[in-house]
């Protein structure tokens, strides 16, 4: 009976509450605002303009076309070719990213002449799109590359044409910030750890070096400086990259896998690229000449299997390259990459040739042929007029130097006495070598010819870069020579100065002329001999020891020499010196690899501003070691102080470890049955002098 009770009481109590739940739902719905539009309101504001930021973060539905190219101009080919065909693209397209998908639409058993290529990420294809467009296949196809949503985008136009924006530009920052330093200090950078770290130091005073950037893994193999010191090159398996600015930011980078060495135009514009990748015949990417500034590649070439490096070489300008080929020269030309007049120079049997520092001449040697006698010409450019021929007779080698200010041509020529041919390999055995020097006077009219005879073999040769000395290395280990020769205005060679007996084998000249080192490197054991050729002193006989590398500085005022961890796997550091041979730094890094000075531009001086300096040079050196002495006062009160803080350091680390082994003296001596072991030991009673005698050495002496 009361559970009856209690169900009807709980149904009332629920209609009361349903009832009083709606009368308050009707009553909220009774006090709701009204939101909608009054009549005649015109809404005049767009949602872009009302949320046009939110807009832009909508997401959008990906339909994959961005990873998609349409290669056109693809050979038609029938069924015993097509796999053929497919590899030809692929090695084409691979190169710039992993292909998912390819598909090649087919008619009557023959492709039709297009495909399409999907990639993992849309980067790799547009990279596909700026790299491979107008890629040449043949002779009669050049494949066309497009992505796919452009098809997409060109088919929905706008009505009305709008003009393309022009891209923004990107700042740079200043590229030879390094050249405001205050102190006018150099850098140069540094690869240690195996490889796996690289820095750029400052030069500081006396040598000290002053970190400005460093990075792990900045390089897989080496870095090489730009000729003006503008850009840091670093080698990737995918190809390389360029860096500059104050912050060493990415300039450029250029894709060219496994690329191993690269080369720079004088001006900077243009830079050079091999790769020992394969090639096909009708697509050469060995080498690969790009544009800087524009990160594009201007021409691609093949590489002869026997080439040298730097395959191509550059005139000063930049503005003509050359290269090397089979009975021929062939001379290009910027910014169109063509050959100049379309066509190479017909030379049979060329060997080597090189460029004048300073001006548009080329020289070149070729060797006898039948009843014609080997010879050096020098040809300018572009005109190809010969300027100057030089006849030699019984030509086993030629090696051409030329002369920084492209005033001097000198030619060493390996004369022989006997030659015998080798059928198998068709080359030459030469017996009875001797050597001689020809020197080309090339600022005198008709260009006139110095021949030097020397007796002995010739290790190594040098022009000093601003004036008109020379030096050599001549003769066999352990007589080895160095001479010292200089070219007078009238043109007669004069024989300076004979260092004999030198362990030598390297001739570093100062970049500014007049002081030079003389270097015997890896098996000479690192000797370094500071030479002034002024007077012929020799400033500093000195050693760094299995040494395999020397640098001078741009100014040639500091000297470095380096053990490799590439050369020597022990020992590796590298060393600072003046110019006069005073060690100034020994810097021992973990498995140190390579160190190059950074370049500097060209003066912006005249040569009567220049000349007006050195003239003046006593006023100048004044303020200089003023400086100097500031400088130095200043590091010597931090030094003062660094060493005082020290001192500071060290007593009040001795005061709390006094306190603190004070504090444990009751517990010491407890656990030591109750002695007390400090008195002992600062009691002198407690010590016993005792004399101790070595037998250091024993000297015999005879007496008659």
């Amino acid at each position: 009976m009361a559970a009856d009770n209690d169900g009807s009481e709980l149904k009332k109590n629920k209609k009361k509450a349903e009832k009083t739940l709606q009368n308050g739902i009707e009553d909220d719905a009774e006090e709701e605002p009204n939101f909608s539009d009054p009549e005649g309101f015109v809404d005049d504001i767009t949602e872009e303009e009302l949320i046009g930021d939110l807009l832009k973060e909508k997401p959008t539905e990906y339909d994959g076309f961005d990873s998609v190219v349409v290669v056109d101009n693809v050979p038609i080919v029938g069924p015993e070719k097509f796999e053929k065909l497919q590899n030809v693209i692929r090695k084409v397209f691979q190169r710039f990213g992993k292909i998912r998908t390819e598909h090649y639409p087919m008619e009557n058993g023959e492709n039709k002449g297009y495909v399409f290529l999907e990639y993992t990420c849309p980067e790799h294809a547009l990279e596909a799109v700026k790299l491979a467009n107008n890629h040449k296949m043949d002779k009669q196809h050049m494949l066309q590359v497009n992505l796919f949503s452009d098809f997409i985008k060109y088919e929905n136009m706008p009505k009305d044409w709008e003009p393309p924006q022009p891209k923004p530009y990107k700042d740079m920052g200043n590229l030879r910030s390094w050249l405001l330093n205050n102190e006018s200090f150099d850098q140069y950078s540094v690869i240690y750890d195996a490889g796996d770290k690289t820095a750029i130091f400052f030069n500081g005073s006396g040598g000290q070096p002053n970190l400005a950037e460093e990075r792990s893994r900045w390089t897989e193999t080496y870095v090489r400086w730009s000729p003006q010191g503008t850009y840091l090159a670093t080698f990737h398996s995918k190809g390389i990259a360029l860096w500059g600015g104050e912050k060493f930011e990415q300039i450029m980078k250029f894709s060219h896998p496994d690329v191993q060495l690269i080369d720079f135009s004088p001006c900077e514009r243009y830079l050079v690229s091999f790769s020992p990748l394969q090639e096909t015949k009708d697509d050469p990417q060995a080498i690969i000449i790009w544009d800087i500034r524009a990160g594009h590649k201007k021409r691609s070439f093949h590489c002869e299997n026997q080439s040298t490096w730097p395959v191509f070489k550059w005139n000063k300008t930049g503005e003509y390259f050359a290269r090397l080929g089979t009975d021929a020269l062939s001379v290009y030309e910027t910014p169109s990459f063509g050959l100049l007049e379309k066509k190479s120079l017909k030379l049979p049997g060329i060997k080597d040739f090189t460029w004048s520092p300073t001006d548009n001449i080329i020289a070149y040697w070729m060797p006898e042929q039948q009843n014609v006698p080997a010879r050096v010409v020098l040809i300018s450019i572009p005109n190809r007029t010969e300027l100057c021929k030089k006849n030699l007779f019984n030509v086993a080698d030629c090696k051409m130097h030329w002369q920084k200010l492209g005033d001097y041509l000198c030619v060493k020529v390996d004369r022989y006495t006997k030659a015998k041919k080798v059928e198998e390999k068709d080359q030459y055995k030469y017996r009875g070598i001797s050597y001689n020097f020809e020197v080309f006077r090339i600022r005198e009219k008709q260009i006139p010819v110095d021949k030097i005879e020397i007796k002995e073999s010739i290790i190594a040769f040098a022009w000093e870069p601003n004036g008109s000395k020379f030096a050599y290395i001549h003769g066999e280990v352990p007589r080895i020579s160095v001479t010292f020769c200089n070219i007078r205005p009238g043109g007669k060679v004069e024989a300076l100065k004979t260092l004999e007996k030198r362990q030598a084998n390297h001739l570093f000249w100062s970049p500014t002329g007049q002081f030079i080192v003389l270097a015997g490197l890896r098996s000479l054991n690192g000797i370094l001999e500071f030479i002034d050729t002024n007077d012929m002193t020799v400033m500093a006989l000195t050693e760094h020891f299995m040494s395999t590398d020397v640098e001078w500085d741009p100014t040639g005022r500091y000297v470095i020499s380096g053990v490799s961890w590439w050369g020597h796997k022990v020992d590796n550091a590298y060393w600072v010196w003046t110019f006069q041979g005073r060690l100034l730094q020994k810097q021992s890094l973990d498995r140190f690899c390579q160190l190059q000075w950074r370049p500097r531009p060209a003066s912006l001086l005249t040569k009567d501003q220049l000349k007006d300096i050195k003239k003046n040079m006593k006023k100048y050196s004044t303020q200089f070691e003023i400086k100097d002495k500031m400088s130095q006062t200043k590091a010597s009160k931090e030094m003062i102080e660094k060493r005082r803080k020290m001192l500071t350091d060290f007593r009040q680390y001795r005061a709390d470890k006094e306190q603190e082994y004070a504090q444990y003296r009751e517990r010491r001596i407890t656990l030591r049955d109750g002695h007390d072991t400090d008195s002992q030991a600062n009691n002198p009673d407690n010590y016993i002098d005792e004399t101790i005698e070595f037998l250091l050495s024993v000297e015999e002496i005879v007496l008659e």
